[in-house]
């Protein structure tokens, strides 16, 4: 007879249904495991082979045969430890066959019988609640997989010991409280800025509606410590994006405890970076920064530094929202609905226009600097802003910004206008900011007054604007309205827009 536990496989954050099969039959005493594994999964047998044996169990002199079904989907990860081992102990007759055929199983096995947590638990969970089932999972990952729904039976056990005396009534394993982060309140502030208006203005701008913003100046001005204030003034998630976002970073094996994930993420990769790190692939396509920073921001410090084909990249994910890895055995798509800051020097010294410290091969340094990003690239990017050195003046004098609870303040505010205008708009309830609006619903909701929309015209001829240039300008002047509350987009507002869509780099 045929023992049957269900498991899961991945393919980015899609599930595939995968069963364990265990036959125990008579001949040549054997342990086969077939099923397309990888090597991580080849080694179960000696895994789950110590563990039993650790229980005081031995593996049945004859021949046993495990299948993962279907046979033609690679099989990868050590979480198919747990579904195998529940199998052969139905099979054997220690746990009863229908409590292990009515789960879905994932888990690692050590020597000694613990479970180890694994990745991808969030989305099995939302799997095994589809189908009717209940969730088997390690102990530190009940905390996720509580969240896939309230009626879900999860049973998170610390160990294969703990729950075959779960399911024989020698202990209760209590269902695992749903685990989330808590709110992180030391943010650096924003109030320790000093001079800089036009960039603060400009990253108060890029949270509020989403945009993309590069800021350009020489090092030292302050744009990293701009960048890292930003965290501190975007809102919080809203549950359907910390849940979307959870069960990537739960994909990635980067879940810290199996939280819930609340605050949204703020990914700032190191400039040596390669393409599959940054929009996602490897031997196993695992999701890249672009998808790890899903309704959060990505921060690029010294851009032009980062390899010329990892920036081309993000073109597609910064357009689409999404990051395809296509590979000769993967075939995946990530969400990657991010917001890109980035920072960089005016020339390769970084000193370029400064009379004090000029720089001694303008303008070839520049020129071939600035050259390393495209034009299609710097198109996307909605917000360009200058950042000069910071006065002597200024930096000795006491901070005078804002601190960062007003402009938070006011993000949030102009953020929920954002929702509640795409909410009652058919069809369109999935956006939430207006860097995400495109066609006829941007002209619709970004539409300028006369004024504004003749100041728009004059100035898409003489600056060149592409369409979608053009449509940036629009989202980016709607979302000035909102800052200030207003109904409709004005002269002042595109303006401002318009400032914003000079050229950073000369």
């Amino acid at each position: 007879m045929v023992t049957r536990v269900g498991s899961v496989a991945f393919e980015g954050v899609n599930v595939l249904e995968v069963e364990a099969q265990v036959q125990i039959s008579g001949g040549l005493v054997a342990f086969t495991l077939v099923g397309l594994p990888d090597k991580a999964v080849t080694e179960s047998r000696e895994r789950v082979r110590a563990a039993l044996h650790a229980l005081g169990l031995s593996l049945p002199p004859k021949r046993i045969t495990v299948n993962l079904a279907p046979a033609d989907v690679l099989k990868e990860g050590s979480h198919f430890d747990l579904p195998i081992a529940l199998a052969l102990l139905a099979a054997m007759g220690v746990v009863p066959r229908e409590v292990a055929e009515n789960a879905v199983a994932l888990g690692e096995l050590g020597l000694d019988g613990a479970l180890a947590p694994v990745a991808g638990v969030l989305p099995a969970a939302i799997h095994a609640n589809a189908k009717g089932a209940s969730l088997i999972c390690p102990e530190i990952n009940g905390g996720e997989a509580a969240w896939a729904a309230e009626d879900l039976e999860v049973l998170a056990p610390p160990s294969l010991l703990a729950f075959i005396n779960h399911v024989k009534g020698a202990q209760i394993l209590p269902r695992p409280a749903r685990a989330i982060q808590g709110v992180h309140d030391g943010a650096p502030d924003l109030r320790d800025i000093k001079g800089q208006e036009t960039a603060k203005r400009a990253l108060e701008v890029a949270a509020a509606g989403g945009h993309n913003l590069l800021m350009s100046g020489p090092p030292g001005a302050g744009k990293s410590m701009l960048a890292s204030r930003l965290p501190g003034l975007l809102p919080p998630l809203a549950p359907e994006e910390a849940l979307e976002l959870s069960m990537i970073h739960s994909v990635a094996g980067q879940l810290p405890e199996g939280k819930l994930l609340r605050r949204r993420p703020f990914r700032d990769p190191h400039h040596s970076a390669s393409l599959p790190a940054l929009i996602g692939g490897g031997l196993k396509a695992k999701p890249g920064e672009v998808s790890l920073a899903h309704h959060g921001v990505l921060f690029l410090d010294e851009l032009p530094e980062f390899a010329r084909a990892a920036l081309e990249a993000l073109r597609q994910p910064l357009e689409t929202g999404r990051a395809v890895v296509a590979r000769a055995n993967h075939h995946v798509s990530y969400p990657a609905r991010f917001q890109l800051v980035a920072a960089m020097n005016p020339c390769r010294c970084g000193y370029l226009g400064d009379t004090a410290q000029a720089c001694k091969r303008a303008p070839a340094c520049a020129a071939e600097y600035q050259a390393r990003l495209s034009g299609p690239l710097l198109d996307r990017i909605d917000l360009h802003v200058e950042v000069p050195a910071v006065s002597v003046d200024d930096l000795s004098q006491a901070p005078r910004g804002e601190p960062s609870a007003q402009p938070a303040a006011r993000i949030a505010a102009a953020r929920e206008r954002q929702q509640r205008r795409y909410a009652e708009m058919n069809g369109h309830a999935p956006l939430r900011t207006n860097a995400e609006a495109d066609g006829e619903m941007l002209q619709q909701v970004a539409a300028p007054d006369a004024a504004g929309q003749a100041l728009l015209g004059e100035a898409a001829g003489r600056l060149r604007l592409s369409a979608r240039g053009y449509g940036r300008v629009l989202r980016v002047a709607r979302t000035l309205a909102d800052l200030e509350g207003a109904e409709s987009v004005k002269r002042a507002h595109v303006a401002e827009a318009l400032s914003y869509r000079r050229a950073a780099v000369k």
